[in-house]
């Protein structure tokens, strides 16, 4: 039976920490007395205000800058956070790229790109966390769609899938040191320029006939965190989207 994980006086990396999910996340986690390290590529501004807000909780904070694009710096990531902030016990891989691509025009270079950051510097942070801890967690951010098949965004989608895939295999590879799970959001927060009305257009096509809140991905990273017999699962947290596939149009 494995002992009880408490969240407080964990340390966290959040990769892409400085907005939307992951800051919510980053405020969650600070409120319960875990230090943050808020990973960021170009959102440093945001990071540095975050981070102040975050150290409120009498918490340690770190900022630190990596282009997860570039798979070098991804391997080197988590040996910089440890030197900057100790030992990390909780990973949570949520940087992603969403860029706009077809099966018919999608290049070598916008499939790659995507995997790079969706997929393969998961990997690597997830196996240099594995290599420094006999106790941690990894939380994996998927999407709703991987289920069915989002045609505006094949390179992205295809590299969730991926990454959906690793959740799995990482789970077996890291056991029993590491519990390995997934987050698979659906309609929590509009894009960017949009409010909460976007969402009704997509109500009919959601078993719930709502959008989820943000307090709603938090409780499920709690959930995991502190699930200590659950490893190798993957939660949609999406109204029951999942189930009648090819939910969404954008």
């Amino acid at each position: 039976m494995k002992k009880e994980f408490v969240i407080k006086n964990k340390r966290v990396l959040i990769t892409g920490g400085a907005k939307r999910l992951g800051a919510a996340c980053a405020r969650d986690l600070a409120s319960k007395g875990a230090h943050i390290v808020l990973h960021y590529n170009t959102s440093k501004e945001p990071a540095l205000k975050l981070a102040e807000e975050l150290k409120e909780n009498g918490i340690t904070v770190h900022c630190i800058q990596t282009d997860l694009t570039n798979p070098g710096q991804a391997e080197k990531l988590v040996d910089k956070v440890n030197g900057l902030a100790g030992p990390i016990d909780i990973l949570l891989n949520n940087a992603s790229i969403y860029p706009a691509s077809t099966i018919q025009k999608m290049s070598h270079l916008e499939l790659f790109a995507n995997i790079n950051v969706n997929a393969f510097s998961p990997l690597c942070l997830s196996r240099a966390f594995a290599a420094q801890t006999n106790d941690g967690v990894i939380i994996n951010f998927l999407d709703t769609r991987i289920v069915e098949y989002d045609k505006l965004h094949a390179a992205y989608h295809l590299s969730k899938r991926m990454l959906a895939a690793l959740t799995r295999m990482c789970a077996l590879e890291f056991a029993p040191a590491v519990r390995v799970n997934g987050i698979a959001p659906g309609l929590i927060l509009p894009p960017e320029g949009k409010d909460e009305s976007y969402f009704e257009q997509y109500y009919d096509r959601i078993p719930l006939h709502a959008h989820g809140s943000l307090e709603d991905i938090t409780r499920t990273i709690v959930f995991f965190i502190e699930s200590t017999f659950i490893t190798g699962e993957i939660v949609f947290v999406d109204g029951g989207a999942f189930m009648k596939g090819n939910t969404y149009g954008f």
